[in-house]
């Protein structure tokens, strides 16, 4: 039985109504805006089911890559909305782990390379395999570059590298000339010469456009982790696992020109940031960015907590650094203020200082929890207290 409600209670229920509304307004509009999602200075760290060896940045999107310890390959669109990354598709066609990554130029396909032995091609768009290379070395495959639209280079576990032709389908240098596995490598920018970073001390020069091998650099004491070109193409800066950074004159890779010891237990992986100034990841979780020539560590980007850092990648617009580690997360540390960084050459840091906080969530940073517990160390300061503290003294040592 339907029962008709008197047009006046209706009425007067209606306006009861629009009074507790009216009454409320200012709480739920309240509650409304807390819902909404809050703009972050950096992207949200993404969580893994596995540690992440690998990361890349498209060239033209939002778009972050990682590969992981057992052989998937992830990518994300990254935003720094609140809750803003998506996985976009996951890929696990390799059968061990994924070493290393890259996108094309044009971003439509992504090169990996895994322990495996075998180079998978995968559509951007939709994680497509293209093209798979199934053993393509004898021995695991540890790293991949990119050289243009058609050649790239891969370094396997044993020393040897392969520079490939997609237009033939096949690689047309084959060259061993490391005793030990090849870390890393960098090409420059007239695609001429390709410069490997390899286990067994020595950095590696080849002539790609001549397709032969030119020389091997002076031994090290340690193994070289990661090679990167700075200073307009003058300089060649080599990372070792003994926390030393091993700088080389270009056409003058025979030798080194200079070198400096970091206080950090290793230097795993570099990226350049400016042309001055590369971070650093290390087995002790610490990202550090050092200047080149004077050679300083200027501060910390942000930290893995005691958890070796595997690689770190730079976003296409130069906002964030993206690192991984052993702690299956990939963290985004904002890079604006590297940009603006000068070393004054007369100026060195006071020995012992803590270094400072280069971004809000590096230790000592604005959003570090912890800050506040360490400024009777003097961990606190911000760079500007930090470098005028130290305005008037001086220390033998350049670096950190």
């Amino acid at each position: 039985m339907n029962i008709e409600v008197p047009p006046s209670q209706n009425q007067e229920s209606v306006d009861d109504q629009r009074q507790e509304g009216d009454s409320e307004g200012l709480e739920l509009d309240d509650t409304a805006g807390s819902s909404e999602p809050r703009l972050r200075e950096t992207p949200e760290d993404i969580l893994f089911e596995a540690a992440v060896n690998t990361l890349a940045f498209h060239p033209n999107q939002d778009i972050l890559a990682a590969g992981d310890v057992d052989g998937d390959v992830f990518v994300y669109s990254y935003s720094c909305w609140e809750d803003g990354n998506k996985e976009l598709w996951s890929s696990g066609h390799h059968l061990k782990s994924c070493r290393d990554s890259a996108f094309t130029s044009d971003g439509q396909q992504l090169f990996t390379v895994s322990k495996d032995k075998s180079i998978h091609i995968l559509s951007t768009e939709e994680g497509k395999l293209i093209k798979r290379i199934p053993k393509a070395h004898d021995s695991p495959l540890n790293c991949l570059l990119l050289i243009d639209e058609n050649l790239f280079a891969t370094g396997d576990d044993n020393g040897m590298l392969k520079v490939w032709d997609l237009r033939r389908g096949t690689s047309f240098m084959e060259m061993k000339n490391h005793e030990e596995y090849i870390s890393d490598m960098v090409i420059d920018e007239n695609k001429k010469m390709l410069l490997t970073a390899s286990g067994d001390g020595t950095m590696g020069v080849f002539n790609i456009k001549r397709r032969r091998f030119e020389l091997l650099s002076e031994y090290q004491s340690g193994d070289l982790t990661s090679v990167s070109i700075m200073k307009r193409g003058k300089k060649v800066v080599c990372g070792s696992n003994e926390g030393t950074i091993y700088l080389f004159n270009w056409n003058g890779f025979g030798a080194t020109s200079d070198r400096f010891a970091v206080k950090a237990e290793s230097i795993d992986c570099m990226v350049p940031i400016t042309d001055n100034i590369v971070c650093t990841g290390s087995m002790d979780g610490v990202i550090r960015a050092i200047n080149i020539l004077p050679n300083r560590v200027v501060g910390t980007v942000g930290q893995h907590p005691g958890e070796p850092i595997e690689q770190l990648a730079k976003s296409r617009d130069g906002k964030f650094l993206a690192s991984c580690a052993h702690d299956q997360k990939v963290k985004f540390w904002d890079m604006s203020s590297l940009s603006s960084i000068v070393v004054d050459v007369y100026r060195k840091r006071k020995k012992n200082k803590q270094l400072p906080a280069l971004s809000r969530k590096a230790f000592g940073g604005a959003d570090d929890f912890f800050s506040d517990l360490r400024e009777e160390t003097g961990e606190g300061k911000s760079t500007g207290d930090q470098e005028d503290s130290n305005e008037d003294e001086s220390d033998d040592s350049d670096s950190d």
